[in-house]
């Protein structure tokens, strides 16, 4: 019965990869649903803005 505990164990001394403690983190995944597109849309007005022509 120990065997079969054993064999269960090898897989959890594994390392957990990256991407799949970002995905089952939510609120980092809420963190970057929002500060990804506001940083996008501040970056796009600053672009805009700086591409107005000059009043004359």
């Amino acid at each position: 019965m120990s065997a079969a505990k054993n064999t269960g164990s090898g897989s959890r001394d594994q390392a957990v990869p990256a991407m799949q403690r970002v995905l089952d983190n939510p609120f980092l995944l809420l963190f970057i649903g929002v500060v990804v597109p506001t940083v996008f849309y501040i970056l796009w007005g600053i672009m805009e803005i700086v591409t107005i022509p000059l009043a004359k």
